[in-house]
């Protein structure tokens, strides 16, 4: 095998499968969550069906996607511990982002902002799940809980939009290849020994290379 043809495992397929589950009940929830939360987008309703159907799915695709999301937590939870090399990398993350990466600690699995994400989206998810509960039974929920909710629901989802806008552009635009692995499964090995050095020296190790 020549050296260019070597690849490197990333994401095996129930990995894959998870995560665009994930991203499929997210855009939804998100779209139709848009639709109900204001007039001037109500017509994305009628994309999924019209506005009827979608505050009748909306609350059971967000289950869905909280069930899914529990698989991927369960998943990846271990390799997603902050250490001491991660909140170096956290200081400096501005480096990453304008790639002027030298200097920064190797990365595992999963570097720092990657982490920081998944953490941030399961404490988004949280939120979005039990304000959720509130607003899809109003009427046995007390009015304080109700107020509250209705505050803390669209305050959420925006934040969780706006990591997940952050996350496909660092795993496409920013990080190309990035994409390659949970769409094919693998990368090349100069990508991973760039952008994950740990994790790519422990890959080597556990292969005899």
């Amino acid at each position: 095998m020549r050296a260019t043809d070597y690849k490197i495992a990333r994401f095996d397929a129930a990995e894959r499968m998870v995560h665009w589950m994930a991203a499929l009940c997210f855009l939804y929830s998100a779209l139709t969550g848009l639709a109900m939360w204001s007039h001037k987008l109500f017509w994305l309703a009628w994309v999924f069906g019209g506005g009827p159907v979608v505050r009748a799915t909306h609350p059971w695709v967000g289950i869905l996607f909280t069930l899914v999301l529990g698989l991927m937590f369960r998943r990846w939870a271990a390799d997603m511990r902050l250490d001491d090399d991660d909140r170096v990398w956290l200081r400096n993350s501005h480096r990453y982002a304008v790639h002027a990466e030298e200097g920064l600690p190797d990365s595992g699995r999963f570097n720092a902002g990657q982490k920081m994400l998944f953490w941030t989206q399961s404490a988004f998810t949280l939120l979005l799940l039990a304000s959720g509960v509130v607003l899809w039974f109003p009427e046995v929920m007390p009015r304080a809980l109700r107020l509250l909710a209705v505050l803390l629901h669209p305050l959420a989802a925006i934040g969780a939009m706006g990591a997940i806008i952050v996350h496909i552009y660092m795993g496409t635009a920013a990080v190309p290849e990035a994409f390659r692995g949970m769409i094919q499964g693998w990368v090349r090995p100069g990508w991973a020994a760039g952008h994950h050095a740990k994790w790519y020296r422990e890959t080597q190790r556990r292969s005899g290379r």
